[in-house]
Order: structure tokens, then sequence, then C-alpha cells
């Protein structure tokens, strides 16, 4: 099964997801997340439904043959395969959230992933079908849906009779291999600004701290929110504030940082609303994403984000949002 492409016109805050199962055996004392159908029985196999971003997969294959890789340091490593010159590590998915395999009458089923410019597959029990939904219907998880998953869950979705766990595979590729993790290097030496004020909007609590972290050391005046839809309703607050005391809208924010993914509204839809306002289309947005690549940067574009950047290079961000910020005071400058 090869990526569709039926991705939606962007900004219209919708996404399709991939939805796939997984089997496992519920042992006396567990506790599994529950579905809509209720709780699941001790000693019998339980079948748990999850989804990942479309825009995120490459391909979906048969279980392909696998060489072991050398020093591995999870057992859900299974090793790599060669897909079409590629060599492609795959992870057992159950095994890295802690699930016993019952005996499994089917084929598993692998799914290839792409994000942060990284190829990885996940093995899993198998795979239903690709489903167009709003953000609006994706829930944040409650901390215990997040502890049962070890933190890999970053949303919930009611679909007809069952639940639907969104996962977050960058968390799953980052803890495999650190070196492929968000890193805070030196920003060099000089390094200030006249206490531009950043707003970022992000549902990771992890990289909204680090990304705060880092915009303040870089001088930033920093608010964080959690979605798109607290961004926006910050926004119209600053808009308000502006318009009451005739001040331009830099008095009170310079530039936006979003990411993509985000329940309830993502940063594409944000973005979009940003831009076909009067007074904040002069704000400058910078989209922060996995989802940035070159085949998925024309999404950002269409919605007329201003910059866009991987995940990884978490560095470049104050910078590029300062050259923003500095190119907008010059077109002001001119336009006077």
């Amino acid at each position: 099964m090869a990526q569709t492409n039926i991705l939606l016109e962007a900004g219209t805050n919708e996404l399709e997801i991939v939805e796939f199962f997984l089997d496992e055996l519920v042992q006396e004392g567990d506790v599994p997340q529950v579905t809509a159908e209720g709780q699941p029985e001790p000693g019998k196999p339980y079948r748990g439904y999850y989804g990942v971003n479309v825009a995120k997969v490459l391909e979906i294959i048969r279980m392909p043959n696998v060489t072991e890789l050398p020093e591995v340091q999870h057992p859900s490593v299974l090793g790599a395969f060669n897909l079409r010159t590629r060599i492609i590590p795959l992870v057992d998915l159950a095994l890295w959230l802690g699930k016993e395999h019952p005996a499994q009458a089917d084929q598993p089923k692998t799914i290839v992933t792409e994000f942060n410019n990284v190829t990885t597959a996940f093995m899993v029990s198998g795979v239903n079908r690709i489903h167009r939904i709003s953000w609006e219907q994706v829930e944040p998880p409650n901390k215990y849906v997040s502890q049962v998953s070890n933190n890999t869950v970053i949303g919930v979705i009611q679909l007809e009779n069952r639940i639907v766990f969104l996962l977050d595979l960058e968390k799953v590729v980052a803890n495999l291999n650190p070196k492929l993790g968000l890193r805070l290097d030196d920003l060099g030496e000089n390094w200030t600004n006249t206490g531009y004020h950043a707003l970022i909007a992000d549902d990771s609590a992890l990289i909204r701290e680090m990304l705060r972290d880092l915009m303040e050391k870089a001088g930033f005046v920093v608010e964080v929110v959690t979605n798109g839809r607290a961004a926006w309703e910050r926004l119209m607050d600053f808009k308000k504030s502006a318009e009451e005391t005739g001040r331009p809208i830099t008095d009170y924010i310079h530039v936006v940082v979003s990411d993509i993914e985000m329940p309830i509204m993502d940063g594409l839809n944000l973005t979009s609303r940003i831009k076909d306002d009067s007074v904040l289309k002069r704000l400058p947005v910078l989209l922060f994403s996995s989802l940035i690549t070159d085949k998925l940067r024309y999404r950002g574009e269409s919605v007329g984000a201003d910059d866009q950047i991987s995940k990884p290079e978490v560095t470049q961000l104050a910078q590029r949002a300062v050259a923003l910020i500095k190119a907008r005071e010059e077109e002001a400058k001119t336009a006077g």
C-alpha cells in the first residue's frame, strides 16, 4: 500500500491518518488502554487501535527480510532491511510500548515513515484504513493515557465504536537514537536582540519548554500555548489591545512560532488565519515541525508561512526569527 497522496488543501484544519492495530496478550494486573467497548479481560488477546499522520507515511509493505544490527540499544529494534537500495531500521512498535505479542495468525505489516528527514519502519499487527478527520476531533491525552503509553500518545480520537490513539513516532525514534532528538547548541558569542516578543504554539510540553529556553537565551520575551486555537485567541487579545490603544500590533507581538500537528487547531490553519487577517498578516510566522520536508514544504508555503524549519534544526529557530522580524521592520521603514 503506497502513500495515496490524498491530503486535503493545507489550512483546512483537517488531516488524514492511517489507522493500524497492535495485538497484545493482556496479563493479570496489566492496565491496558480501555476501548469504547469496555475493559479487556486478562489472559485474552486485546487489540489496540492507533493512528499516524498520512503525511509521515511513505508506504505500507509486508514484513520484509530483516538483518540483525550490531550493538542494538533496545530489544524493539529488530534489525534493518533493504528497500530499493535504502537501508531502513525496523522497530517492533508493540515491543517498544511494552506489550506482549499473542500468537498471530496473520502476517504483520510494516509502516515505512519519514519525518525529521529520517526514514524508519514500524512493525504492526495490521492496518485498517485511512481516515479523514478534523483536528477538532483530536483530544489531548489525559495523564493516565500518557502514562500507560510511555508518553507516546499525542491525541485521542473516537472513531465509530473504538478509540484510536494518535502516536508520537518522533518520540520513539528520538528515544531509540538520541542523536536524532532535539539539541540546543550554542547560539554563539554576542547573540542578543532588543527584547522581541515571541508566541510559541506546540502540544509537546518538552518541546515548548525547550523552545522557551532557547528563545529566552536569545533575548526574546516568550509566551507559550498548547495548540493553534489557544495561539489564535491570544493573538486576538493582542489585536484588541492594539486597536484600543491605537498602537501597532508589534508593540505586543513580533513573531509566531508554531508546530503543525496539534489537537483542536493545527499550525497550518493557524497560519492561514493569521495571513487572512488585515492586522495580524504583518507578523512573521515560522513553522517548526517534523513534517517539514522537501516533499511537504509546499503546504506551509500555500498558507503563507514566512519560514519553515525541521525540528532537528532547533538552533536556527532564534536566528531565523530575528531575521524575519528585522526584514519586516525594514519593510515598514521603506513603506513609511
